[in-house]
C-alpha cells in the first residue's frame, strides 16, 4: 500500500561553458606568483574535460548515425527479399490457375464443344472471385522484420 518513489532520470552531466572573456592570463610560470598556478591549473583542467566531452559527443552522435544507417539498409534488403519471395509465389500461383484453366477447357472440349465459352466464363469470374480472397489473405505485404522500434 505504500508509494514506492521512482527517481527519475538524472541529466546527462555537461561542462560548464569557456568564459566570454578571460581577465588576468597567467600561465604555469613566468610571472606568476605561487597561488596564481593552482588557478591556471583548474582553468587548464577544466578546458581539458570540456573538449573531452565534445570528442565523446561527436563520437557518439557519428555512432548513432551510422546505426540508424545500418538500420535502414537492413529494412531495404529484408522488403526486396520480401518483395522477390511475393512475385515468386504470384509467378507461381499464376501458374497453377492457367494450368488448372487449361485442363478445365480441354475437358469442356471434349464433352461439349458446342457450350464450351459460355461455361468456361462463368468459371474464370468463380475463379477470380477465389483468387481475391486468397490475395487478402497473404500476409506477404508487410517486411518480414523491422528492427529498431
Amino acid at each position: 500500500e505504500k508509494t514506492v518513489p521512482i527517481p527519475e532520470k538524472l541529466n546527462e552531466w555537461a561542462p560548464r561553458p569557456p568564459p566570454e572573456f578571460v581577465r588576468d592570463v597567467m600561465g604555469s610560470s613566468a610571472g606568476a606568483g605561487s597561488g596564481e598556478f593552482h588557478v591556471y591549473r583548474h582553468l587548464r583542467r577544466r578546458e581539458y574535460q570540456r573538449q573531452d566531452f565534445m570528442d565523446a559527443m561527436a563520437e557518439k552522435q557519428r555512432l548513432d548515425e551510422e546505426f540508424q544507417k545500418k538500420l535502414e539498409r537492413n529494412k531495404m534488403i529484408a522488403e526486396e527479399q520480401t518483395a522477390k519471395r511475393r512475385r515468386k509465389r504470384q509467378k507461381l500461383k499464376e501458374k497453377k490457375l492457367q494450368a488448372k484453366k487449361n485442363k478445365l477447357e480441354q475437358k469442356k472440349q471434349e464433352k461439349e464443344p458446342d457450350q464450351s465459352q459460355e461455361r468456361v466464363s462463368s468459371e474464370d469470374d468463380e475463379e477470380d472471385s477465389k483468387e481475391e480472397e486468397e490475395e487478402k489473405e497473404d500476409d506477404a505485404e508487410e517486411p518480414s522484420f523491422v528492427m529498431g522500434r
